[in-house]
């Protein structure tokens, strides 16, 4: 497709977990208050641009940080399994800020090889999914902007991808906070720029992990 056409890739908000445990692509995790709060917050970001073309990662987190742009600009939701979160053979078990994962030997297989990763879907897999969505939603914006939601970890293997550096990194370093918008500027079939900002940054803090 030719022309300059925006892909935003919206982060969902927090997400209720009170047991702190990773949950991936588990069901039944939905937004916490805050998250809700956030989901509006970003909607509003988007009230001021011209998003013709609304998608969503099945999992209902995804779902919910949709809901309030399509009841804002009037678009029905699309649903793309190529937005979902990454799979994660660690799914389920509790976090405890990472460091609960490590202690547990049953886990210690699933670290023999984090350039992969070897504890979930390759890296790779995930930015090549994430690209062809990015341009679907394109293609489906026509002359005007979309909205991809999605989750952390896919959007940045999707950054990284498009910027050339290596996917694997560290994960307290990402710039990609809950309900955060990484927009990528396409020119034709090449990602020209990448922009970031977080419309919910003012909204209090929650103690909800999300991912």
């Amino acid at each position: 497709m030719d022309g300059v056409v925006t892909v935003h890739l919206l982060r969902h908000g927090e997400v209720h977990n009170p047991d702190g445990v990773l949950y991936g692509r588990l069901p039944g995790f939905r937004l916490s208050d805050l998250g809700e709060r956030q989901a509006k917050a970003a909607a509003e970001w988007f009230a001021d641009r011209d998003v013709r073309y609304l998608v969503a990662s099945p999992l209902e987190r995804a779902q919910q940080t949709a809901a309030p742009i399509a009841a804002a600009s009037g678009l029905e939701i699309a649903t793309d399994d190529r937005l979902i979160e990454a799979a994660n053979e660690l799914q389920g078990r509790p976090v405890a800020g990472g460091k609960g994962l490590f202690k547990d030997p049953s886990n210690w297989k699933f670290f023999r090889n984090p350039l992969r990763p070897s504890w979930g879907e390759p890296y790779t897999e995930i930015a090549d999914r994430m690209l062809a969505a990015a341009r679907g939603a394109r293609d489906a914006a026509g002359d005007g902007e979309a909205v991809c939601v999605s989750h952390q970890l896919p959007i940045v293997c999707l950054r990284r991808s498009v910027e050339g550096l290596h996917l694997f990194h560290d994960p307290r370093k990402r710039q990609c906070a809950l309900a955060s918008v990484t927009s990528l500027v396409f020119d034709g079939d090449t990602v020209v720029r990448v922009d970031y900002t977080e419309p919910a940054a003012a909204l209090p803090s929650g103690t909800g992990a999300g991912a």
